[in-house]
């Protein structure tokens, strides 16, 4: 069973750092996209940020500039490094991937951390 554990949110002033971890684990043969999406209330899901099998990252236009991911392939983890950082960031944070297991291709998601930018 696939599992992914998020750590790193916490409450934050505006103009500080923060930095999220997302571990996979679970029977897991391969991992090629891996993102970071983020929800504040009353609003939809978003991307924030994209890493591809190749390194090939993609960002919101909103944390360009600010945020960068990162993935370390032998520890099935993806990390978002973010500074900055402003109260409109804040949200809950998910990691999703989209990885091969015996049973194929799927993609998964954590159970979200929780970024709070306030002073």
């Amino acid at each position: 069973q696939v599992q992914l554990v998020e750590s790193g949110g916490g409450l934050v002033q505006p103009g500080g750092s923060l930095r999220l971890s997302c571990a996979a684990s679970g029977g897991i043969l391969r991992i090629k996209d891996m993102n970071w999406y983020r929800q504040s209330p009353g609003k939809p899901r978003e991307l924030v940020a994209q890493i591809t099998l190749d390194g090939h990252t993609n960002y919101a236009d909103s944390v360009k500039g600010r945020f960068t991911i990162s993935r370390d392939d032998a520890k099935n983890t993806v990390y978002l490094q973010m500074s900055s950082l402003k109260p409109e960031d804040t949200a809950v944070y998910y990691c999703n991937v989209i990885l091969k297991m015996t049973t194929g291709w799927r993609d998964a998601w954590g159970q979200g951390t929780l970024v709070t930018v306030s002073s």
